[in-house]
């Protein structure tokens, strides 16, 4: 919301026939004014029922405490507390002002902006996750750990609340009153300021990391060639690089409109009416639909979230999902036994051939 609003904010300011209280101006289309917060209270009822579906199979399960997974679940958190602040903004979409005080509006803002850099942060750190996995599946067992993976989670809230000061240093309401960024003067320049931020810092950046990780991971499986996915594991490791691959897809083409929106908006290419404000309203919506996509996506490209789901929804009963270990910390210490077996097996194996080699070769 705190992103939004200072796009409707930098639109006013750049057209005085464009009021956010003008009910003959913004919401002269009540037709898309009525969709619009109906969907916002579907997407907040589908999202908080999928994400807290999540979060609950992946502790309740010890086969869904995957490394992966705690990424996924810090993801589904996000969510949530998104979903928590949607009717607050449906509801100030609907009413033309905000009538639950300032510091709610603080709250909300700071919420709503919060998961907004968290979710790209943590789409930022699975695809690297995923990067280590394929491309130095050796090396990275010392970093893939659950409990790296949550020091890691809570680093990602910590960047966040950083990148987020000004949303929460400014955030207030106006004498409409509407909930939003009240930026000191110059409001112009600080407005075009921080859109270009958020967009550079909260979509731009990020994005870029991703697209090298995965740049790099397609290269590793070109050179390895059929070599790749022969074994189970290999097969698995694929599997949920393609779910983290899609998922991230799905985010881009949900917020790209809405940056190219901001964007746009600052370099004038956009004309402020109400029909360009119903346009933007959408956009915002898509953005919101993200966060009950994943879960959707997750039932669809995990076989394990597939049967959980299934489990706890009484729809099929599945067995073995808490045939594991009790501790994410044992769960990982008898993986690294493993791979640290077959290492060694395979050196030794290695050293005797040469070995033998080298006694033939002096006799």
């Amino acid at each position: 919301e705190s992103i939004k609003s200072n796009l409707v904010s930098f639109l006013e300011s750049n057209d005085s026939n464009f009021n956010f209280s003008d009910h003959n101006g913004l919401h002269q289309d009540k037709t898309s004014f009525i969709v619009i917060t109906f969907l916002y209270f579907m997407v907040c009822a589908v999202g908080l029922c999928g994400n807290a579906l999540v979060i609950y199979v992946i502790l309740r399960y010890a086969k869904m405490k995957t490394v992966t997974n705690i990424y996924i679940l810090n993801l589904a958190v996000a969510d949530v507390l998104c979903m928590m602040s949607l009717p607050f903004i449906a509801l100030q979409l609907a009413l033309v002002h905000w009538p639950f005080g300032e510091v709610l509006c603080r709250v909300i803002m700071t919420v709503d902006s919060l998961n907004q850099f968290t979710s790209i942060f943590c789409l930022m750190v699975m695809s690297i996750d995923r990067y280590l996995a394929v491309v130095h599946p050796i090396r990275s067992t010392k970093w893939r750990k659950p409990r790296v993976a949550k020091i890691i989670n809570l680093t990602v809230w910590g960047v966040s609340l950083i990148v987020i000061l000004p949303t929460m240093i400014f955030s207030g309401l106006n004498k409409v009153p509407v909930c939003g960024i009240i930026w000191p003067e110059p409001q112009d320049i600080y407005s075009k300021a921080f859109i270009f931020y958020t967009f550079f810092i909260g979509f731009f950046l990020p994005l870029s990391v991703i697209c090298l990780c995965y740049l790099l991971i397609i290269i590793k499986v070109k050179s390895s060639g059929i070599r790749v996915g022969s074994t189970k594991r290999k097969r698995s490791e694929r599997k949920v690089t393609r779910m983290v691959s899609i998922v991230v897809a799905v985010f881009v083409l949900c917020w790209l409109p809405f940056y190219i929106f901001n964007v746009t908006s600052v370099t004038g290419s956009i004309k402020p009416t109400s029909a360009v404000k119903s346009t933007f309203d959408f956009v915002v919506v898509l953005g919101y639909t993200n966060s009950c996509a994943n879960p959707i996506l997750y039932a669809f490209l995990s076989d394990n979230f597939k049967k959980s789901f299934q489990n706890v929804l009484c729809l099929k009963k599945v067995t073995g999902l808490d045939e594991m270990e009790r501790s994410d910390s044992r769960a990982d210490r008898s993986r690294m036994a493993h791979d640290a077996a077959i290492i060694n097996a395979n050196l030794e194996a290695h050293n005797t051939s040469l070995l033998n080699g080298e006694l033939q070769t002096s006799i």
